[in-house]
């Protein structure tokens, strides 16, 4: 467990960077400091491994005071995670991964070896480690940055704003890897960011900065979108923050309509009325929507790409509300496609079904 009892950190121009945290971050949890620039958020994160000290206050980490703790041998027992990796530009991506554990006295024969499994892990493929850091895409970077941070296996792992520097694609990636790595793992993980959405789908807990250093709510991320502990809070989190809470809330009990669909070698012989969809299965898995205009535009010999409409997310039936509602709005057929892990079709669902889902869950009684 870290936890800041009083802690203030004042430069000595007189600025407030953190002031008086008073907060515990449960041991095997990730727990997100998140709110706008200069708030205090990496202040706060950077003082558990004393790159700086506080002002005043009190920093434990499982009841030991920090402050007494060397603080070369505090961060070899802390994993770190900085925005762009901050690799090691001259070092090979195996002897990146190995930095931590050879600083430690191990081997570097063993480091090297030990880093490749952690690579592995990471979803690194292991032909990468000979590389030098610049050969690589910016995610891979990252997830080089990341093996690094857990290569001698801490117990807690910093990380600040890793992935603000790519794209968004890459992002939500890397933020499916860290919540499987957490999944196995348990580590006690602060992640910094100022990106809201970000901090709802990664945090067990949420921390909200304000200007000046304050802490302005602590929970879990469900409750900070539900109930915003004031103005400054709920102007932060977004006017939409209603729509970000179904992510919440489990898809599992959703009723699955079946879905009319077509095989692509099949779709010439279609006789669509107007207002008529089909759902285009191309090598055995979901790909488009079809409708009686794209028919004729297939028959006159035009690609499936030419013929079809993407449109609309696929979800999976034990993913969330808010994955649902968006594949069922983004189709242009109003049905939202539901696929098994292996991609295959399972079903459909109506944006209807996601908000009468939604009124059972939160047990909303009829109005009237």
């Amino acid at each position: 467990m870290i936890t800041f009892e009083n802690v203030t950190k004042q430069y000595p121009d007189g600025t407030v960077a953190v002031d008086n945290l008073n907060l515990e971050v449960p041991q095997g949890t990730l727990t997100v400091f998140v709110g706008p620039s200069g708030c205090g958020k990496t202040t706060s994160m950077r003082m558990i491994n004393r790159m700086i000290d506080p002002t005043s206050g009190t920093l434990t980490v499982n009841g030991e005071d920090i402050s007494t703790v060397d603080p070369v041998k505090l961060r070899l027992g802390i994993g770190y995670v900085i925005q762009s990796a901050g690799l090691m530009p001259h070092l090979r991506v195996v002897d990146n991964v190995a930095t931590v554990p050879v600083l430690r006295g191990e081997s570097r024969r063993s480091a090297r070896k030990a880093a490749i499994g952690v690579m592995e892990r990471v979803g690194l493929d292991p032909k990468l480690a000979d590389r030098y850091p610049a050969q690589l895409s910016g995610g891979q970077q990252q997830r080089v940055g990341v093996a690094r941070a857990l290569a001698a296996d801490p117990p807690i792992l910093l990380m600040d704003e890793p992935f603000s520097a790519v794209d968004p694609v890459v992002r939500e990636d890397l933020q499916a890897e860290i919540l499987r790595l957490q999944s196995e793992l348990r580590k006690t993980i602060v992640f910094v960011t100022h990106d809201i959405d970000e901090a709802v789908k990664l945090g067990d807990k949420v921390a909200v900065f304000g200007r000046g250093g304050a802490l302005l709510q602590y929970a879990d991320p469900a409750f900070v979108l539900s109930n915003p502990a004031n103005e400054l809070v709920s102007g932060f989190v977004g006017a939409d923050r209603g729509y970000r809470g179904l992510q919440f809330f489990h898809a599992s009990g959703l009723p699955l309509h079946e879905i009319k669909h077509v095989d692509e070698d099949d779709i010439d012989a279609l006789n669509l009325s107007p207002g008529e969809w089909r759902l285009v299965i191309k090598s055995g898995t979901p790909f488009a929507w079809i409708n009686a205009e794209g028919v004729e535009v297939h028959r006159k010999g035009n690609a499936l790409y030419d013929s079809t409409i993407g449109g609309g997310s696929f979800f999976p039936p034990d993913g969330n509300l808010r994955q649902a509602l968006d594949s069922a709005l983004s189709s242009p057929s109003g049905l939202g496609v539901a696929v098994d892990e292996d991609g295959k079709l399972v079903g459909g669902v109506r944006a209807d079904d996601v908000l009468e889902a939604l009124k059972e869950q939160r047990r909303v009684p009829e109005l009237g």
